[in-house]
This record gives C-alpha cells, structure tokens and sequence, in this order.
C-alpha cells in the first residue's frame, strides 16, 4: 500500500508538471510573431506589419562585446584608393569598446557600446570601427538603434541594413554637417543602387535624402530606424518619419545590420580624421524582422498554432523620444516572450530562450520525484 501511495503521487507530481510545463514555457506570449504600424506618410493609411523573429541587444547591460553571438566586431583594411579619401581606414576590434551602465570605462563619459576613430593615423589610414549581426538572413522588418553621436568635427557614424553595394538602407551622419549656432543637424537617408555604385554617389540617384533632425543628436540618446517592407523603406527619428523611399532601389534579397563609425579625410563627405578621438554610443539595437531561411519559416509554422489567440502576437512599443519606458523594455528580458528566438545569453547582453530554465524546473521535478518515491 505504501508503495501504492508513493506511485500516485509521483503520477500526480508528473501530470502538474507537465502541466506547468506546457503553460509556462511551451505555449507562450508573442509566438506569432512582433507587430508595428508602418506608413501613413501623405495621407496613405497605416498598415499593421507582423514579423516572426527578433534580435535584440541591450547595450548598457554588456560587459563583454567578443563573448556576444549576435554581433561580430570587424577587422580589415581599406586602402586610400578604394576609400576615395585622403587617408585609408583601418577597421579594428579594438575600436569597440563595451560600457556598460555603472562601469563607465574606456572613451567618452557615456555608458553603451562605443565606436571609437582616433585621431592619429596609423601607416597613413585612420583607425575606425565597424560592428556587424551575425545573421545574414534578416530580410522585411524594422530595424532600430538608439545612439548619441559624436560632436567632434570630421566623421561619419552609420547605422544601415546591408546585403551588397547595391543593396543596402543607409542612415548615415557627418558630424562636420551639425551646426548648433543655427540648429541644423542633418542626417543622410540612402538606398546604394547601381547607379551609385557606377558612380560613387548617390546624390543624384533620386535615392538620396538630407533630412534635419528636430535635435542635436550629440547631446543625448535618440533612437533612429529603418522599416523595410516589400517594395517600401522609411526611415524615423524617435518615431517620427523623416522620410519614404520605394522604386527599383529597394532591395529585394536578406541582408544584416551594421553599426559603423569611420573617417577618411574625404572633404565631400566624412572630412577629417577627428582632431581628437570621436566617440559613437549605441544603447540598443533593436530589430524586429522575417527571416529567409527555410528552417525558420518551418519554426515559425510550428510554434504559431493560432494567430488570432491572446498574445499570439505582441505590438512592438514605439518610442517618441518620450516615453523612457520603451528605452528599457526588451522582449528578451521578459519571461516567455521570445520562445524558439535565436537571441544571445544574459551574460552577453539579453536573454535567452530560457533553456536554462527548462533545466531548472526539470531539475526540480526529478528532485522532487526522487523524494516521492523514496530514492533519497
């Protein structure tokens, strides 16, 4: 009889955490998918957009950018011919610094991820930064980073999508345009075609945009994006449109995102090298977007059971430059959001897939199991 209870109870213990099991961690929020409201520029309606995957870094929360799975610090020289410039660009990891918040360190007074140029040539190229996702595979979505840039005359801080010179969203600052004495802060909003290509600017391609930005981007954090649909690309600063581009230019095949801070003497675009060395500081990245693997699309397929469910699919905050809330709301740093995403380890800047704690509960139940049943 004892062991008759000791069976039952087990069997009890197994059915509740099968049932915990599949609420907590099997069946989540947002598996469906990441929704935005893209458009509405001249009078055209909003249009609701949902993407399946994500990938997500908090910046401030990263101590150590080489140990990171979703980004890739870059390392290669340009020479001065190929950069068109007065100087080559050396890009080098060392040009990355990770600060996070409550350990500032390295360049700048500013917490986040810093790319660094320096002022100092290094065998007549200037030392320049470049970060880059890892996934290639990042095709329509929206693309977000909040950064601060430099105030320091003579370079150029990009954050853009990119597949090839012919295929690539630029949003791209040049800190020589910023002029605080008549409130002008441009920024460079650019679809790369092959006719820029063929040319080397895209000024004249009809795909080219000087946009003011209602701020000075030097003293605080802003957050800048790209929505990339079929056919249509716009570009925000804190969730205002600055601009629409569609036509041929748009590109058609998946891509990755870079971060990018450089210079190279070019007098008709960067200028400089910085007379000191010139911090960019990105907070986050944020982007939200379909994937054109085969396997992912399958995921998505398997996970998403009913679209129309409770939380099967989560809106995506806007920021407005506003509401600080959105600046620290990650889907990754909330529990059972992000099931079946492939987004970096805690320790690397944002959550997991909870895997870990699948082990935990797992470890729990076989502790407990083992004491019903008299093991231990």
């Amino acid at each position: 009889m004892e062991l008759w209870n000791r069976c039952w109870a087990f069997a009890k213990l197994f059915l509740l955490f099968l049932g915990f099991l599949s609420a907590g961690l099997v069946k989540g929020d947002c598996e469906c998918g990441y929704s935005t409201n893209i458009g509405g520029v001249d009078g055209a309606p909003k249009r609701e957009y949902v993407f399946t995957d994500l990938l997500e870094t908090n910046f401030l929360r990263l101590n150590d950018i080489s140990a990171n799975t979703d980004w890739q610090r870059q390392e290669f020289n340009i020479s001065k011919d190929a950069a068109r410039g007065d100087y080559g660009e050396m890009f080098l990891p060392a040009g990355i610094e990770a600060s996070p918040a409550g350990a500032k360190s390295g360049d700048g007074d500013d917490s986040g991820l810093k790319l660094v140029v320096r002022s100092g040539l290094v065998d007549g190229m200037v030392p320049v930064a470049e970060i880059d996702s890892y996934r290639p595979d990042l095709s329509f979505g929206s693309f977000r980073a909040s950064m601060k840039m430099t105030d320091i005359p003579g370079t150029c801080a990009a954050f853009f999508w990119y597949f090839n010179d012919t295929q690539e969203i630029d949003m791209e600052f040049l800190s020589r345009e910023f002029n605080s004495s008549n409130s002008t802060y441009p920024v460079n909003l650019v679809l790369q075609s092959r006719a820029s290509l063929a040319t080397h600017d895209a000024s004249s391609t009809g795909y080219f945009i000087k946009a003011n930005l209602p701020f000075n981007p030097t003293t605080d954090f802003h957050e800048y994006r790209i929505d990339y649909i079929h056919g249509q690309v716009f570009f925000y600063a804190d969730g205002a449109v600055l601009a629409q581009m569609n036509g041929s230019a748009v590109p058609t095949s998946p891509g990755h995102l870079v971060l990018q801070h450089w210079s190279n003497g070019n007098a008709l675009w960067s200028g400089g090298p910085p007379a000191r060395d010139a911090v960019l500081t990105v907070e986050y990245v944020k982007a939200y977007f379909n994937s054109s693997l085969s396997q992912r699309a399958q995921d998505w397929r398997g996970r998403c059971r009913d679209p129309y469910a409770e939380n099967a699919v989560c809106d995506i905050p806007s920021f407005d430059g506003k509401n600080s809330s959105v600046r620290d709301w990650f889907f990754s740093g909330h529990g059972n959001m992000t099931n079946n995403q492939t987004v970096s380890n805690e320790n690397s800047g944002s959550s997991l897939v909870r895997r870990g704690e699948l082990v935990t509960v797992m470890g729990g139940f076989f502790l407990a199991s083992g004491w019903v049943t008299g093991l231990w």
